[in-house]
């Protein structure tokens, strides 16, 4: 169980930020390197327009490149409505910009840890949902949508991200959450034509004891499944497989994974890979293409300094040329 509640600890830790909170001025930084960035789940928007990379995460901020070598920031970009269910200080996670229909779209996970919607054994558990926000700009600012919620208020649900999928609709594929359920599970709800609200009820793609490869101990002792799902991905290789990364834990090691739908759409069956597709201490990975056409992943890894447990981004290389994901060697700008 370590491995479980020290991540909740690394979440409850890290800085989120909704501009209702913000009394302060917040110092821009020029030229930063990327390895001297500190932020979780990191997502790299690719602008042709603008010529510009965009990078965000866990804490509702923005950083910008040219080059993906110096970045500035962080920006602020996320405008909630402290009257909404995420009340006047939410927490930010996993953020992502995904640009569809000349807009650009801010998936996140908004938490309101003033609310509790339930409680399981020993797990008080929070208000948390994926929400989207919307912008005419890459680098915001992102305002609300019409309707206030997209997943069901009585469950908490993270990592949301986008698809659209072979029927041509819209999907927000999201993690629900091990804390409640108890198994953490994979799933997909449709959205509408705008983004601004889902359609239906959520239908499961997968749970997180369907992975060969995440590994945790019971209270004996005895190796089981890792009940984490996080962090999902979609992909698309040449060949037209449809793949997705997910994160889990194998003990106390954070960890990548890859699954490929037989059926090549949301619906699957996924077939999980037997072994992860990243080395081990790198997890919450997304997939970008540079402004001269090379495919990278973006993920963090964990370090200690002085005595300080912190994340950072890394760029692996990344090949989808064939019928399968390849990672490669990691990739300094």
């Amino acid at each position: 169980m370590k491995n479980i509640f020290l991540a909740v600890l690394i979440y409850i830790l890290l800085p989120s930020v909704s501009v209702a909170q913000e009394t302060r001025s917040v110092e821009i930084r020029k030229g930063i390197p990327l390895d001297s960035i500190v932020l979780s789940d990191p997502f790299i928007l690719t602008d042709p327009k603008t010529k510009m990379y965009y990078m965000t995460g866990t804490g509702g901020r923005l950083w910008k490149s040219k080059d993906l070598r110096a970045w500035d920031g962080p920006y602020t970009i996320a405008q909630t409505d402290s009257t909404s269910w995420m009340g006047p200080k939410p927490m930010i996670w996993a953020a992502e910009i995904h640009q569809f229909k000349n807009k650009y779209y801010y998936f996140a996970t908004f938490t309101n840890r003033a609310v509790k919607i339930d409680t399981v054994g020993e797990n008080v558990i929070e208000r948390r949902a994926s929400h989207i926000l919307v912008s005419d700009k890459p680098d915001g600012p992102y305002l609300p949508m019409k309707d206030p919620i997209y997943l069901p208020a009585d469950m908490p649900t993270l990592d949301g991200t986008f698809w659209i999928d072979k029927d041509k609709k819209p999907y927000m594929i999201y993690c629900y959450e091990w804390l409640q359920n108890g198994n953490g599970t994979m799933e997909k709800i449709e959205l509408k034509h705008d983004l601004s609200g889902s359609i239906g009820k959520g239908k499961l793609l997968f749970k997180a004891s369907d992975s060969p490869w995440s590994r945790e101990k019971d209270k004996n002792g005895q190796d089981k499944p890792n009940k984490v799902t996080d962090g999902p991905y979609l992909f698309r290789t040449k060949t037209g497989r449809l793949g997705m990364i997910w994160t889990s834990w194998i003990y106390d090691v954070y960890t990548q994974g890859v699954a490929y739908s037989q059926s090549g759409t949301l619906d699957g069956p996924w077939v999980h890979e037997k072994d992860p597709i990243t080395p081990s201490n790198y997890g919450h990975g997304m997939l970008f293409t540079t402004l001269d056409g090379k495919l990278l992943m973006s993920v963090h890894s964990h370090r200690s300094v002085k005595g300080k447990y912190i994340r950072v981004p890394k760029l692996f290389e990344a090949d989808v040329s064939g019928d399968k994901l390849k990672i490669g060697k990691l990739y300094v700008p």
